[in-house]
């Protein structure tokens, strides 16, 4: 799990000439993702954001499988950004979107979600290996916005590695929290229950854990008002 503390681009692996970039975690991953994505969004149609895109790579797939729903990825990083559009132009799909530059310390997020060019209420968030990466004022962000863009049945999807009751799932994830807190003291991996609490402030609440490869989850959050 440790490269996703490293930036992508900056970890020796190829970059296409058109800026494109590889996250090995995107071909292990991708397929049980999107199979729990799925699950909601399936014969649906509406607008769904993705925060911290990071290569583009998953966002593709969603677009290509569920053509029926509209694609919004976003970063803040610009080679990510650069990225993310040049897998936009390689795929071609009519469903996927220019990047949005989302900060998502920002509960605003980005103009675009307020001028009109963006994304209308959203059917759903999806958030991959970012919030353990991040400062906590990040998930703060990122809660808070997705409680004020989600359509009243939108959903957020986090995917990640968590901690239950404070404890870590796996001795694996336990080695990673540590060496995360070691770069960083503001990184780690994220208790469920601090997750839960945060949502709480934002209107949302936990409706499904989803268990996923190598010790990782999909915690799925809905409108606190709805089933």
């Amino acid at each position: 799990m440790a490269e996703y503390v490293v930036e992508f681009g900056k970890d020796g692996r190829p970059v296409e000439p058109d800026g494109r970039l590889d996250a090995p975690a995107f071909h292990r991953n991708h397929q049980a993702i999107r199979a729990v994505l799925q699950q909601f969004l399936a014969g649906k149609t509406g607008d769904v954001v993705e925060v911290g895109s990071g290569t583009g790579q998953h966002v593709v797939d969603f677009a290509r499988h569920l053509p029926e729903i509209t694609w919004w990825p976003s970063d803040l990083n610009p080679q990510h950004l650069k990225s993310i559009e040049a897998w936009r132009a390689h795929a071609q799909l009519p469903n996927l979107r220019i990047p949005l530059r989302i900060d998502l310390s920002d509960p605003s997020w980005c103009p675009e979600m307020h001028d009109g060019s963006g994304p209308g209420a959203l059917l759903a968030v999806f958030c991959a290996n970012v919030i353990h990466i991040a400062p906590w004022r990040v998930t703060e962000g990122l809660l808070a916005g997705a409680g004020r863009y989600l359509r009243p049945d939108g959903r957020l999807f986090l995917y990640g590695p968590f901690k239950r009751g404070g404890e870590h799932t796996a001795v694996s994830n336990a080695a990673f929290d540590s060496s995360l807190r070691e770069g960083n003291p503001e990184w780690g991996v994220r208790d469920i229950e601090a997750l839960e609490e945060l949502a709480a402030s934002a209107g949302l609440r936990l409706v499904d854990i989803a268990e996923m490869p190598a010790n990782n989850l999909i915690l799925v959050f809905g409108r606190s008002n709805t089933a």
